[in-house]
């Protein structure tokens, strides 16, 4: 399978998601400016979306958007527990945790990589994430990962958003939680090599 990515983006979850899962990737590295692979190949007849991830299965079938991507793959290997069971509570609390970080964080973050946000509405943006990181924080208070004492798909992809807060200027001061979990994952030897892979030795995350 090829798996289109861009060195830091969100693609980076389910990146880490195979590597955990232990499902072999051919990475293709995409310049989200250009729209072009390092091999000049034209993203958007890959994804017309033209954003990452993209996975390209083995028959040639395309999925796109990271948190399907996520699951598809961790449900490859169940055994790696990336993803509860279909039809339990657990499954259905880790795609609340998937559709919170996708729809109130990530979707958040997007406009403060853009030049043009004015000032006044960067300020207001985050604001309103610092409130929902220190939910997510609180949601940590007595737990390991977001599930409880087993790393899933939603925490590689809460890591990889919350990667992005110093980037931005996000302040986690107040985030007594958010730190250790971070440093938690990076640790782990899986993570590690997708971050190598990608060319990102260290992600600052408070």
């Amino acid at each position: 399978m090829r798996f289109y990515y861009s060195p830091g983006a969100c693609s980076l979850a389910p990146h880490i998601v195979a590597r955990e899962a232990g499902v072999p990737i051919d990475l293709v590295k995409v310049d989200l400016a250009t729209k072009t692979t390092g091999s000049g190949e034209d993203y958007l007849k890959i994804n017309p979306k033209g954003c990452v991830p993209a996975l390209v299965l083995d028959d040639g079938v395309v999925l796109t958007e990271g948190t399907v991507v996520s699951q598809f793959i961790a449900d490859m290997e169940p055994d790696a527990k990336l993803m509860p069971a279909l039809g339990t509570m657990d499954r259905y609390r880790a795609l609340e945790w998937l559709n919170f970080i996708a729809t109130e964080l990530h979707k958040g973050f997007s406009p403060l990589f853009h030049k043009e946000t004015p000032p006044e509405m960067r300020t207001r943006i985050k604001q309103v994430l610092a409130a929902k990181l220190r939910y997510l924080d609180g949601a940590l208070a007595s737990r390991d990962y977001l599930l409880g004492d087993c790393f899933g798909a939603a925490d590689a992809y809460a890591f990889t958003i919350l990667s992005w807060a110093r980037v931005v200027g996000i302040d986690m001061a107040e985030c007594a939680n958010l730190p250790a979990y971070a440093a938690r994952i990076s640790a782990r030897p899986n993570v590690r090599a997708a971050l190598a892979a990608e060319g990102l030795f260290k992600i600052e995350t408070a």
